[in-house]
């Protein structure tokens, strides 16, 4: 989202269902990190309709593999449990899949999603969502600041046009600088790379 905030998780609000994963039986270290694809984020983004339905095809591809879904969302300038909080469809998550809920960009910020991430195990995320320049950029970069590899999936995030000092940068536009600069991304030791839904590994 496009705003800053301070307040942390809810308390009582656990990212982690209480089943659980079984982290011995995953297909790999990586799990599939979606992030704010709510009814209330993606109106008026670029290309949604096929961004949501390239997302829906990789969570059914990652659960058919045995690859976790963490499900990223706003709490904050939605109120849990609206239609704007609610994801957008087809999107729709599991009960046994965890919930993380954020009040900032950056998805570990205030969230106890680096706890759920050390108890699956994970050491790689494959990313999708929404917006592209906000939640998105500030996630991966987190993530690969965290000592994470990350696969951007580049068809499948999105945002609005933008408009700063008076110039105007598309949707469109912002999407794919975004995918130009993860392409890019070098830390010592770790792997980042940008990837279509269809290409993208996710037992890597």
């Amino acid at each position: 989202m496009r705003t800053e905030r301070q307040a942390g998780v809810p308390p009582g609000k656990p990212s982690m269902p209480p089943s659980g994963w079984d982290t011995p039986a995953m297909a790999s270290h990586t799990a599939l990190l979606v992030i704010d694809l709510q009814q209330g984020v993606v109106v008026d983004c670029f290309d949604v309709d096929a961004v949501l339905a390239r997302t829906a095809r990789l969570v059914d591809r990652a659960r058919s593999e045995g690859v976790p879904v963490i499900w990223v969302q706003d709490h904050d300038d939605f109120a849990e449990g609206t239609q704007a909080w609610d994801l957008a469809p087809p999107l729709a998550r599991q009960t046994s899949e965890p919930l993380v809920r954020k009040d900032r960009r950056d998805a570990f910020a205030g969230t106890d999603l680096t706890e759920v991430l050390d108890t699956l195990g994970v050491k790689r995320l494959v990313v999708a969502g929404a917006q592209s320049d906000y939640c998105i950029r500030t996630t991966t970069q987190a993530a690969a600041v965290h000592g994470f590899d990350v696969s951007l999936v580049s068809d499948a995030h999105t945002t609005t046009d933008a408009d700063h000092d008076g110039i105007v940068i598309t949707g469109e536009q912002i999407v794919a600088h975004t995918n130009m600069y993860f392409a890019g991304l070098r830390y010592p030791g770790q792997v980042f790379t940008a990837e279509t839904h269809d290409r993208v590994a996710l037992t890597a």
